[in-house]
């Protein structure tokens, strides 16, 4: 296990802009940064869906069954969650270890702590968001890959960061994502093109599955003490 001293800057600014409902330049697809790292974008919609059932999801997931609902093809092991996670219910602070594909790209091994939201945004950006619609839920995590992945000291991925937003429609929630791949430092190669386009098509996938089952398993699970609409 590599491990360095800090955690690599993140890229200044680079999420602010998802903040807002109005179309932006690049939704769904990839773009090379001036510092080399590679900038992954998708746009999902969740048709019947909400943030809140979006966030739960988080808290929920747990088993190997699980993530292979929320991707039948590509997902193909969860090796569990750390401690904090089971103390304290929520996924924030905790990390995960799982097994997945890509695409086309063969399963490896990943490892995703996830932090608080308001970290990877301006100061109080993602709190106005809320505070008018604009975002109904934010789920945020750094990443890395492999069996030996690179970390931090404090066991913090140093691969890549991700981050989903999700904002309410009348018809649902329209999700956007982005993975940025790659250290800012600029030690090791660049993160292939190929390798952004095969998460990108994976990234919607997930979440288009998820779409079709996660109304159902929340109201069926009586997520936050709702009781689904009934259609009689």
């Amino acid at each position: 296990m590599n491990q360095t001293t800090e955690t690599r800057p993140r890229h200044a600014g680079i999420y602010d802009e998802l903040l807002q409902p109005g179309p932006l330049a690049l939704e769904t697809g990839v773009r090379r940064l001036d510092d080399g790292r590679l900038l992954v974008a998708v746009r999902t919609e969740l048709p019947g869906c909400a943030g809140r059932m979006f966030d739960w999801w988080f808290n929920f997931f747990d088993t190997t069954q699980h993530i292979r609902w929320w991707h039948p093809h590509d997902h193909v092991q969860l090796h569990g969650w750390s401690e904090s996670r089971r103390q304290s219910g929520g996924y924030v602070g905790a990390t995960v270890r799982a097994v997945e594909a890509l695409g086309e790209i063969p399963p490896v091994s990943a490892v995703l702590k996830f932090h608080p939201a308001e970290s990877f945004f301006g100061a109080g950006l993602l709190k106005a968001a809320r505070a008018c619609g604009d975002v109904s839920a934010a789920v945020c995590a750094r990443i890395a890959f492999g069996d030996e992945p690179r970390l931090s000291a404090d066991g913090d991925p140093l691969d890549g960061e991700m981050v989903h937003l999700t904002r309410d429609t009348a018809h649902g929630a329209v999700l956007r994502s982005r993975f940025l791949l790659g250290a800012a430092d600029g030690c090791g190669e660049a993160v292939p093109e190929q390798l952004g386009l095969e998460l990108m098509r994976h990234c919607y996938n997930e979440f288009s599955c998820l779409a079709r089952l996660l109304p159902s398993l929340y109201y069926g699970e009586h997520a936050n003490g709702e009781k689904g609409p009934l259609a009689w």
